[in-house]
């Protein structure tokens, strides 16, 4: 598919129509500056808080607007997905609103607080293998088997212009933003919002942002083409997980949309995670403080402008905040 027909395929008419369908199980979330962040950098720093939806995390977005499209039949027989966690909560949390059964797939390596999030909105979790390509086998497994639905978690042009619409949030409230800044795994949440904003204003400079460990989007871009990385533990786990060798949408989106690509380290995420506890009375998990990470250690330069940066979710495990907000306390 070339660059064309694929920026066709992804239109602000298809991310406006998906927010009719995203605002019957979601509310617009705040996008407030933080004095803090701005008084350090020079520049106007803005969150975007995602962790305020009833799931704390951006993904029921694009769950809702896919699996409100679903023929009556395809609900009956019900809907499975792979997840590093927070896409398999969200397909649980709006499946159980319009009673429709869910099944999870998930790996090892996801954290148990998602794993019991997920549990509590009443979706069947199988955990299976060591990563999300083992999930994602075994989900595909089950549509064959059983008829279910499979809801991608990013490589699907409805779970993209779901999240889209919170770029369409972030222009409304801030119309003369400058620069997003936005976390990157498989490339929904960044494929969408950069398409909304980039056809609002073409100028707007859109930053993506991962970890070091297992970059899958950020090699693959480096590449030219998807690759495989072995998962490793990081505490941005909701970033972990392949984009598929056969991707259709993502890759191109975020080859064709990226300006920059910044990684940030293990410590670098840490350190973020306790700054917005410390500064903004905020819990957010690894993946949501990427993007201040990258900002707190100068990575990215945004002085003299308005910039934007999505806080993606706050599903951490209540272990693992202890401890960063001891260390970051510490220092």
């Amino acid at each position: 598919m070339d660059q064309t027909s694929m920026r066709k395929q992804m239109t602000l008419q298809l991310i406006l129509e998906a927010k009719k369908r995203v605002y019957q199980v979601v509310k617009p979330t705040p996008f407030f500056q933080s004095i803090q962040l701005s008084e350090q950098y020079g520049s106007s720093v803005y969150l975007k808080l995602e962790n305020f939806h009833e799931i704390g995390a951006f993904k029921v977005r694009g769950a809702a607007n896919k699996i409100l499209q679903l023929s009556n039949e395809e609900q009956k027989r019900g809907v499975a997905t792979f997840s590093t966690g927070n896409h398999g909560l969200a397909v649980a949390y709006v499946a159980k609103k319009r009673g429709i059964s869910a099944t999870v797939c998930i790996s090892n390596r996801v954290p148990k607080a998602k794993v019991d999030a997920i549990r509590r909105m009443g979706a069947h979790v199988e955990i299976v293998g060591e990563g999300q390509d083992d999930a994602e086998t075994y989900c595909y497994e089950l549509e064959e088997k059983y008829g279910l639905t499979v809801i991608k978690p990013f490589d699907d042009s409805a779970i993209i212009a779901g999240q889209g619409t919170i770029g369409l949030e972030m222009a409304a409230e801030e119309p003369d933003i400058d620069v997003v800044v936005i976390p990157i795994s498989g490339g929904g949440l960044f494929a969408g919002v950069a398409t909304a904003l980039k056809l609002y204003n073409p100028k707007i400079k859109t930053i993506g942002v991962s970890m070091e460990r297992s970059p899958v989007m950020f090699e693959s871009i480096r590449a030219g083409k998807p690759v495989i990385l072995k998962e490793q533990p990081t505490l941005a786990d909701s970033l972990l997980g392949g984009i598929g060798l056969d991707n259709t949408y993502t890759f191109e989106i975020v080859k064709q949309l990226v300006d920059d690509f910044v990684l940030v380290s293990e410590e670098e995420i840490a350190e973020a995670m306790g700054f917005m506890a410390d500064e903004h009375r905020m819990i957010v998990e690894g993946a949501a403080a990427t993007g201040v990470a990258a900002l707190l250690n100068k990575k990215i330069d945004v002085t003299g402008m308005k910039a934007g940066m999505i806080i993606t979710g706050n599903n951490v495990d209540l272990s693992v905040i202890s401890k960063v907000i001891q260390d970051y306390q510490r220092k």
